[in-house]
C-alpha cells in the first residue's frame, strides 16, 4: 500500500474537520484501488509479451509448409529435404530421410516425389541406408515417380543417395561428384618430441592404437586404413553403376573424387538434365503444388541437438576424430 498522500500539504486530512478521519479511509482506499489497477496492467503487458514470445517460437521452429500440409486434400508433389551433413547426429540423418519419404508414399494423394539436395555428403553407412530405402519404395510404389532436384551441392554421400532416382536435375551452376572417400586425422608426433613430451599407449593388441594422432603411423597400419578406404570406395562405385547404367560417360575419371558444375556434369552423365523442384513438379510430375515431407525436430530437441552438435564438433576437431567420410 503506498502513503504518498502524506507527501503533500494539501493531501494531510485536517485533524479538525469532524470527518476527518473518513476522509483518510477514503484515500487509503483509493491508493489501494491505484495500486491494484497499476499491477494489473504490468500483469496484462507481461502476459503479452510472454504470448509474443512463444508466437515468435513457433513462427521459427514450426515447419513453413504447415498450412500446405493442412491443404494437402488434392493431388500434389512430395518434398523431402536433404541438407548439410549426412550423419546420424544431424537433421539429414538417415533416420529423418527415410521418415519423410515413408510419410510422401504413404499419402494417397502423392503423384510423384522429389528428394530436395543440398549437402557435401557424410556417413556412408547413412547414405546406404537412404539409398536402399529410396530403392525399396520405387519397387513397392512403381507407378509414382522419384527425382532428385539439386540446388548448390551434391558430393560424395549425398550424391551416392541421389543415384537411387528415376532422374537427377540441377541448376547448371551445381556442383556435382566427388565420388570417393576421405578419413581425415592429425599427427602429432614430431611436435611432441620438440617440446619434450613423451606419449604413454597401453594397449592389448598390437593394433589397439592405430590412428592415434599422438603415435607415429606404421606402414602396415597405413596399409590396413587405405585398404579400408578402397573398400568402402568400390562399394560406392557399385552403387553409382547400379543406379546411373549406361548414362555414365567419361571413364574412371568420374570416380576419382574430382566434381563438377551442372553442366559438365550433364556431360559426363552424372545427372540428366538442369531444371529445379518447380519444373519437375509442374512439367514432369504433373502436380504443381508441393507438400514438404522432411521430418522436423521440435523445439527442445532443435536446441539440446544443436547445442550438442556444437560441442561435439568443437571436440572432434581438438582431438583430431577420424571416421571414413563420403565427403
Amino acid at each position: 500500500m503506498s502513503w504518498k498522500f502524506w507527501k503533500t500539504k494539501d493531501s494531510i486530512p485536517d485533524p479538525g474537520d469532524e470527518n476527518w478521519e473518513k476522509s483518510l479511509l477514503n484515500r487509503v482506499v483509493l491508493d489501494a484501488l491505484r495500486e491494484q489497477r497499476r499491477s494489473r496492467r504490468w500483469g496484462i503487458l507481461f502476459k503479452l509479451l510472454t504470448f509474443a514470445y512463444l508466437l515468435a517460437l513457433l513462427v521459427i521452429f514450426l515447419p513453413g509448409d504447415l498450412t500446405e500440409r493442412v491443404k494437402a486434400g488434392d493431388d500434389h508433389t512430395s518434398v523431402v529435404d536433404v541438407k548439410g551433413v549426412i550423419a546420424a547426429d544431424m537433421q539429414a540423418s538417415a533416420e529423418n530421410i527415410i521418415s519423410g519419404l515413408r510419410a510422401a508414399y504413404d499419402d494417397t494423394h502423392t503423384k510423384g516425389v522429389i528428394l530436395r539436395i543440398n549437402s557435401p555428403g557424410g556417413s556412408p553407412v547413412q547414405a546406404g541406408r537412404v539409398n536402399a530405402e529410396i530403392r525399396r519404395l520405387k519397387k513397392k510404389h512403381p507407378k509414382i515417380p522419384f527425382y532428385a532436384v539439386v540446388s548448390d551441392l551434391c558430393a560424395s554421400g549425398a550424391y551416392y543417395i541421389a543415384v537411387a532416382a528415376d532422374k537427377i536435375f540441377v541448376d547448371q551452376a551445381s556442383l556435382v561428384g566427388s565420388i570417393g572417400v576421405r578419413l581425415d586425422a592429425f599427427g602429432f608426433e614430431h611436435a611432441m618430441k620438440e617440446l619434450g613430451i613423451e606419449r604413454r599407449l597401453l594397449t592389448a593388441g598390437k593394433n589397439k592404437g592405430i590412428l592415434d594422432p599422438f603415435s607415429p603411423l606404421p606402414e602396415d597400419q597405413k596399409h590396413f586404413v587405405q585398404g579400408l578406404l578402397d573398400e568402402i570406395h568400390q562399394q560406392f562405385i557399385r552403387v553409382v553403376r547400379e543406379g546411373r547404367g549406361s548414362r555414365l560417360k567419361g571413364g574412371d575419371d568420374v570416380f576419382s573424387g574430382l566434381f563438377w558444375t551442372g553442366d559438365d556434369a550433364v556431360r559426363l552423365g552424372l545427372v540428366d538434365g538442369l531444371g529445379d523442384s518447380d519444373y519437375v513438379a509442374r512439367d514432369l510430375i504433373g502436380a504443381e503444388t508441393t507438400v514438404n515431407y522432411t521430418k522436423k525436430k521440435d523445439l527442445l530437441s532443435s536446441f539440446a541437438d544443436r547445442l550438442g552438435t556444437s560441442l561435439g564438433e568443437v571436440l572432434i576437431r581438438m582431438t583430431g576424430g577420424a571416421y571414413p567420410l563420403l565427403r
